[in-house]
């Protein structure tokens, strides 16, 4: 008996079925994703026979208030129920309306050219809205006096390929732009019937068909400027331009008025520069754009103003901001800065005239320092002194960057070679304060030998004979106290600059430096490899001495 009740068959339930999950209380669901009935294409006889004979497409009613058409594909998408929308159908019998096909009728030439890039092929006219069913489509009819909503059609070509097609209403094409009013007067002047009733105008060679299909937009715009704070500066330019070659007066002014309230980058000045050279606008409206762009003042005033800003920074008290202005300053003036256009900015006098009021206040500085040697060496040092000279220097150096750049520097060699009185209070001062003079001759030196500064005999003679000797003394102190010097370059370019000068003039400078490092070694600058050069080019000769500088 237990086993008979071990072995008897348990019930078998029937699968429940699957309950539906329903937003809605729905006696019967209604057609979902996950049922779909298997639908016969619809017929397109009916849009076939429109297309053929030349209507309008179908447009909403909202559209045909507008007056601008946007031709387009239809999307199937249908609601099915609220909160509930059906994937949308790939069925291609859903693809109610076709492109635009090309009508027989003549078609008008403008002429007009925009600055606007490429966009692909499309055909643009306003979607279906309001109580059109997602399946169908309404068409606009003619008014009873035959006159269509959209009796423009036009035809813009691209440059680099491509077109786009706007039908418009030509009340408000011609009311914006008076080179389209007149196109439009002059087609129906020539065409009579119903041909008469749809003008045809094609624009040839546009660069950007979006920018020209914005423009034409702004004509059915109320607020012109809300439109552009959406495009920014750079797409308002290019709408200026637009609107500029097809004369919307409304369109241009509005574009004015936005770009002179706002901010440009540098490349959006440069983009408005053009259009500003290309095209003639009223004086009155451009003003104060020109006043931006433009300076209305004589051409002195940036050399007047170069001028402050050098005499501002060698009088500058603040070390940061000094730097900081120096950089600034010097990437303005200087010749390969990305604003130089020409060297109007300031002159060459103006330079020196500031080169000679340094150097006048570094000579009164190191007779302060002199008459106080003895206090010094007391007080083991005057701050306050040590770091006017230091500033000193510094602004005579930046100077000369500024010269040597240029390629005016030649009178400044001349100029610190005669430089007695400096010379003269260099023997009695300081080293930790002398040292600073071989920094500026430090700079001369390398721009000498390095090619960067081209000079006569006579000045690279007086400038070494004058300061070679201090260099040499005040070598030690560089090289504890760089401040930005490449010692190696230094030492390099001595050499080189020795090199240049007669042969029996570098005699007595190059035993002078022997002299000096045979006692003093590293405290020296080392010339050991122009010093071999010098020996061969004047004891050796022929073919001996050009097979030894050859290896």
């Amino acid at each position: 008996m237990d086993d008979i009740t071990r072995r008897r068959p348990r019930a078998r339930r029937e699968p429940q079925p699957r309950r539906r999950s329903w937003c809605c209380s729905f006696s019967v669901p209604p057609t979902s994703p996950e049922h779909l009935r298997v639908s016969q294409p619809k017929p397109l006889q009916k849009f076939e026979t429109l297309s053929k004979s030349g209507n309008s497409f179908p447009n909403s009613p909202q559209s045909a208030r507008s007056g601008l058409g946007l031709v387009g594909r239809i999307d199937p998408r249908r609601i099915l129920s609220p909160g509930r929308v059906s994937p949308i159908d790939s069925d291609p019998s859903g693809d109610l309306v076709h492109d635009i096909l090309v009508d027989p009728s003549p078609v008008r030439d403008t002429g007009v050219r925009s600055a606007s890039f490429r966009a692909p092929l499309e055909n643009f006219r306003a979607p279906p809205e309001g109580s059109a069913s997602p399946g169908s489509c309404n068409v606009v009819k003619e008014s009873e006096n035959g006159a269509g909503v959209f009796d423009v059609r036009l035809n813009l070509k691209g440059k680099h390929g491509g077109s786009l097609v706007l039908e418009l209403n030509s009340e408000v094409l011609s009311a914006n732009s008076s080179i389209f009013a007149d196109l439009i007067s002059d087609y129906r002047k020539g065409c009579s019937g119903p041909a008469a009733k749809l003008c045809r105008i094609e624009v040839p060679e546009v660069e950007h068909l979006g920018v020209f299909r914005e423009t034409i937009e702004l004509m059915f715009e109320e607020d012109i400027t809300k439109r552009l704070l959406k495009a920014g500066v750079y797409r308002s330019i290019d709408i200026l331009e637009v609107s500029a070659g097809i004369m919307f007066t409304k369109g241009v002014l509005s574009c004015l008025k936005y770009l002179e309230a706002v901010p440009w980058s540098e490349e959006e000045e440069e983009k408005l520069r053009s259009v500003f050279e290309r095209f003639k606008f009223d004086g009155a409206t451009t003003k104060d754009i020109l006043a931006r762009l433009y300076p209305l003042e004589s051409g002195d005033s940036q050399g007047n103003l170069a001028r402050q800003l050098v005499w501002s920074i060698t009088t500058c008290v603040d070390t940061n901001a000094r730097n900081e202005l120096k950089l600034l300053v010097k990437g303005l003036l200087c010749k390969s800065s990305v604003y130089e256009k020409d060297h109007s900015d300031i002159n060459k006098e103006d330079l020196y005239g500031v080169c000679q009021s340094c150097l006048g206040s570094l000579v009164t500085l190191f007779e302060e320092a002199t008459n106080c040697c003895e206090r010094l060496a007391k007080k083991e040092m005057d701050k306050p002194l040590i770091e006017r000279i230091s500033r000193q220097v510094d602004n005579i150096n930046w100077l000369l960057d500024i010269l040597v750049d240029r390629q005016i520097a030649e009178e400044f060699v001349e100029m610190w070679a005669s430089q007695g009185e400096l010379l003269r209070m260099h023997e009695n001062t300081s080293p930790m304060v002398r040292y600073e003079l071989s920094r500026v001759s430090a700079i001369l030196f390398i721009a000498v030998g390095t090619r960067k500064m081209h000079c006569r005999t006579e000045a690279r003679l007086g400038l070494l004979q004058a300061w070679f000797g201090p260099m040499v003394l005040d070598f030690g102190w560089l090289q504890r106290c760089k401040k930005g010097l490449d010692m190696k370059a230094l030492e390099e370019a001595m050499g080189q600059a020795l090199l240049t000068l007669p042969l029996k003039h570098q005699y007595m400078l190059f035993m002078e430096w022997f002299r000096c490092f045979s006692k003093h070694g590293t405290e020296c600058p080392n010339l050991s490899k122009a010093f071999q050069i010098w020996w061969r080019r004047s004891f050796l000769r022929g073919s001996e001495s050009h097979a030894i500088e050859s290896r």
